[in-house]
Order: C-alpha cells, then sequence, then structure tokens
C-alpha cells in the first residue's frame, strides 16, 4: 500500500489550537493549515483577530485559511479584506451562501479578481462546484472546499462525487480542490486515489498516520492488550 510519505494528496491540518497547531506546524507532512469559527469556539477562543496574528507570527511559509464570520455580503467584504491583509500564506474562506441561501458567487468572483485567495467553503454538491469554479475563474489562486465527509453522514458515498469534483476544479490552472471534513485516515487515501489536490484533517485523525501499513496481526494483539489492561485497571471481577 502508499506509504504516507509518497501521497501525492497534501496534507491541511484542521484545528484552532494553538499548542497542536505549532506541533504539527514541524511535521514536514503537514503542509497547510485550516480553522474556521466552529473549532476556535470549541477551542475557547474569544478574540479572533488576537487568535489569527499570533498564529500568523510564527507560521508564516504554508498556508492558511481564517473564515469570515458575517453573514451579509458587505460584512463578508469588509471582513474578507481585513484578514487578507493579515499575511500573505492567507486565504480567506467564504462559505458557498450565506444563512439565507444566497449564493455568495458575486463576492467571490469580485474578491478573487482583486487578488485576494480565496478557500470557498462549505460546498457539497457538483451544482455549487461548477458554479463556485467559473466565479473564481481567472482570480487569484483558490481552493474549493467540499466536504466529502458530510456526504458521507448522509449515506452517500463521496468517492464519486469527489472524482467528478476533481474533474471540474482541473480545469482550472490557479484552483486547487480540498476534500474537507474526513471522518476518517482511509479518506486520505481515497483523496489520493482521485486526484484530490489537498485534504484537511484534525489532528486525531493525523496521528493515526503513524499506523500506516502497521500489521494486522500486531495490531490485533495491541487491541486484546487493551481490552485486557484496561480490565485490570478497572478491578474488574465476576
Amino acid at each position: 500500500m502508499t506509504r504516507a510519505a509518497d501521497l501525492k494528496v497534501k496534507l491541511f491540518a484542521d484545528g484552532a489550537d494553538k499548542s497542536a497547531m505549532l506541533e504539527l506546524y514541524r511535521n514536514p507532512l503537514v503542509v497547510g493549515f485550516t480553522t474556521n469559527p466552529t473549532l476556535m469556539r470549541k477551542a475557547g477562543i474569544a478574540d479572533y483577530g488576537k487568535f489569527a496574528r499570533d498564529i500568523l507570527s510564527v507560521i508564516r511559509d504554508r498556508p492558511i485559511s481564517l473564515e469570515v464570520f458575517a453573514d451579509d455580503f458587505a460584512g463578508m467584504e469588509r471582513q474578507a479584506r481585513e484578514i487578507a491583509s493579515w499575511g500573505e500564506n492567507v486565504y480567506v474562506k467564504i462559505p458557498v451562501t450565506n444563512t439565507q441561501r444566497q449564493p455568495s458567487l458575486d463576492l467571490i468572483c469580485r474578491l478573487s479578481h482583486a487578488g485576494i485567495r480565496l478557500n470557498v467553503t462549505a460546498l457539497l454538491t457538483l451544482d455549487q462546484v461548477r458554479d463556485v469554479s467559473a466565479a473564481l475563474a481567472g482570480g487569484a489562486p483558490s481552493c474549493v472546499s467540499v466536504f466529502a465527509g458530510r456526504i458521507a453522514d448522509t449515506g452517500r458515498d463521496p468517492v464519486p462525487l469527489m472524482a467528478a469534483a476533481v474533474e471540474i476544479v482541473s480545469l482550472y490552472p490557479s484552483m486547487e480542490l480540498i476534500w474537507a471534513s474526513p471522518r476518517e485516515l482511509l479518506n486520505i487515501f481515497q483523496a489520493d486515489a482521485i486526484g484530490c489536490h489537498i485534504i484537511t484533517a484534525t489532528g486525531d485523525i493525523l496521528q493515526k498516520l503513524a499506523l500506516v501499513g502497521k500489521d494486522l496481526h500486531e495490531y490485533s494483539l495491541d487491541t486484546v492488550k487493551m481490552f485486557y489492561n484496561d480490565a485490570q485497571k478497572s478491578g474488574f471481577t465476576i
């Protein structure tokens, strides 16, 4: 099987915990970072700008995606231009629509053609991929994030859709497709097999890279030992 070091898909770490991000920054397999307001809230971040500038003062040589949080397009544009000014390695995350289902396409086109690197996020359909790619065409380098994990959560196999999305995005040299919200390590290898450019993954998934290629008999024994040791530590008796 493919070794982790031989993967062609680029690994981006998804999270908002500073210490974890800096630890992953030391991992040469991790070549970019993404975050979002939900991850920031879970990490207990209260000052968005302070957190972002703090991270950007250390991680300067790898792309970092930071998301707007306004719901009106004027607010999104103001925030996007401000966030983009914080670092040359910043990609501004713009949701594919606002909460009123209004498409962000005009804003995406305007910002991209103004030279702002974008990561258009929360896509789940091929129609969205086509529309967003067309809006980004001819603009600054950009990413299109399709939430394959959420597609899988609905009982659908995301691989065929993601393979089709690769074909669409690959028509535009300045764009890269992101396999977002993976649910397991296998998704990294699935993304690699279809030629997806980038996959984002949380730290708990990236930690499992150490298991790639592990002998399954040994892994079976490790599992038996885990159950035994935990029963002993709990002092179970029958």
